[in-house]
């Protein structure tokens, strides 16, 4: 009788608690991954370099590949001339130039190569941490599903309020400046912000980003002054500097002049000598 009892009281509360949420209806969340992974600073940089590798692995293949070809075009123009021995050989050695190229294009791009490799561990990192806040999401704000819309999940229809991208965003960004400050000042403020609803802190970053902007463009004003003072005195000094060489010019003509005059009149006139001697010579 107890028994009884026991699963008629237990069937009433589950079907109380299934007619409450089906009340209530259920609260469904998404994250755009795609969206999250471009806002982060770290993922870029390190998108960056490894769009550097995939660059240098291309080049690398590319050139293999002319290697190659240049091989066969030779064998082609070259082959009345070989014995049958040499074409032989040289064509095992394209095979084998051949099957390394396929080797290292295998190895870089194919399934689990390097490029697969490093970019689940580029990728893996944030997913894990975004996964983590999705969970603290799901449970503080009482969301039934959170799907992502970058994954393969057919979405017809989402209603933007339903997207909490930028909470996890701003979740991630909260981490990296905790791990960035560094005085207990900055601690108290990044713990003061944390405490803004998302709308808040818009508004909070709204005003700053309207400050900054009021700097950038009085840092530009006086950037400018500054260019402009510049510029005068560089064609001051252009004029100074020009004046100064007219009338060092002018005095080194001036001097140049007096030399002559010197050199000129100090020196005994052409028939005094031989007048002087032929006087000596007459007495």
């Amino acid at each position: 009788m107890k028994t009884t009892k026991l699963i008629f009281f237990t069937l009433t509360l589950l079907l109380f608690t299934v007619s409450v949420e089906a009340q209530r209806g259920a609260r469904i969340g998404y994250i755009d991954m795609e969206y999250i992974l471009e806002s982060v600073p770290e993922y870029q940089e390190a998108a960056t370099q490894l769009d550097g590798k995939v660059q240098r692995w291309k080049k690398d293949l590319e050139k293999m590949n002319a290697e190659i070809e240049q091989m066969k075009l030779n064998l082609s123009n070259e082959q009345v001339l070989l014995t049958k021995e040499l074409i032989e050989e040289r064509e095992e050695e394209i095979k084998i130039l051949e099957d390394e190229m396929l080797k290292y294009q295998q190895d870089r791009f194919g399934p689990n190569g390097d490029l697969d490799i490093q970019r689940r561990q580029l990728v893996q990192p944030i997913q894990d941490q975004v996964f983590n806040i999705v969970q603290e999401i799901a449970e503080g704000k009482k969301y039934d599903f959170i799907f992502d819309k970058s994954a393969d999940v057919v979405m017809l229809f989402a209603a933007k309020r339903n997207d909490i991208s930028e909470q996890v965003l701003r979740s991630i960004n909260r981490a990296a400046k905790r791990e960035e400050a560094k005085t207990r000042r900055e601690k108290k403020e990044i713990e003061q912000r944390e405490e803004l609803t998302v709308e808040e802190e818009k508004a909070v970053t709204e005003r700053e980003t309207a400050i900054e902007e009021k700097k950038d463009e009085r840092t530009r004003l006086l950037e400018e002054r500054r260019r402009q003072r510049d510029s005068i005195r560089a064609v001051r000094k252009a004029e100074f500097d020009a004046k100064r060489q007219k009338l060092l010019d002018e005095r080194q003509r001036r001097k140049d002049s007096i030399n002559n005059v010197r050199n000129g009149g100090g020196g005994p006139p052409a028939g005094d000598g031989d007048g002087e001697g032929d006087g000596e010579g007459g007495n």
